[in-house]
């Protein structure tokens, strides 16, 4: 999985910018985590969903648990 991620990362970020420093390429990678990675891109292994979503549906329902 790691290794899907880590293609993807290249693909859709890194091989498209020159960085002129490791500072501006860590937040660039940043922001495309937070703001892209985990919010909109839907990712097939979970159904087709947001990071976000899935995190969302898997957490457990406080009033049905006692």
């Amino acid at each position: 999985m790691a290794e899907s991620f880590f293609k993807t990362l290249k693909t859709e970020l890194v091989h498209r910018y020159q960085y002129k420093n490791r500072k501006q390429a860590r937040k660039s990678i940043h922001d495309y985590i937070e703001n892209f990675y985990n919010t909109i891109r839907r990712h097939s292994a979970i159904g087709n969903m947001t990071i976000e979503e899935f995190q969302q549906s898997n957490i457990p329902n406080k009033s049905n648990s006692v």
